[in-house]
């Protein structure tokens, strides 16, 4: 009895690996004490709070709710890719000076995501995310019914 106590025990702790999108993530289980565990979650070899503080300097995020689907809108900031729900779209991008528009179509929801300078080199640049002609504020969750 006291093997296959063991034996279970055993499996409950260790490291488990998968891939999300491109992403290497590890899964770390450790005993802290008798029946007390702790769990941790590193992606690209870096612990979750990490790499979440990396991904929001190159990111923007927006989610919503359109017609009681779920959506998830990155801007990735460094190459202007956008992706919805994991997919990367195509959409029409037009820049100038020192503000630009990206348009792009969301299942028949208009969205236009607004790109604008602070003037100041050393502040951030403005992102606005607009769906429906309903801004949409970044991680905050939007339901249009």
């Amino acid at each position: 009895m006291l093997l296959a106590l063991s034996e279970k025990l055993f499996k409950l702790i260790g490291k488990e690996a998968f891939t999300i999108a491109k992403h290497h993530c590890t899964i770390n289980i450790d005993v802290v004490s008798s029946f007390v565990y702790e769990y941790s979650l590193d992606i690209d070899g870096k612990p979750l709070e990490k790499f979440s503080e990396k991904r929001s300097k190159i990111s923007r995020t927006w989610t919503l709710t359109l017609d009681g689907k779920d959506y998830r809108i990155v801007l990735e900031k460094d190459t202007v890719d956008l992706w919805v729900n994991c997919q990367h779209i195509e959409a029409d991008a037009t820049f100038e000076d020192e503000e630009g528009e990206i348009v792009f179509d969301i299942e028949g929801h208009q969205a236009n995501l607004k790109v604008v300078s602070s003037g100041n080199p050393r502040l951030e640049i403005n992102h606005v995310l607009f769906v429906d002609e309903v801004e949409i504020s970044q991680e905050r969750e939007y339901d249009n019914n």
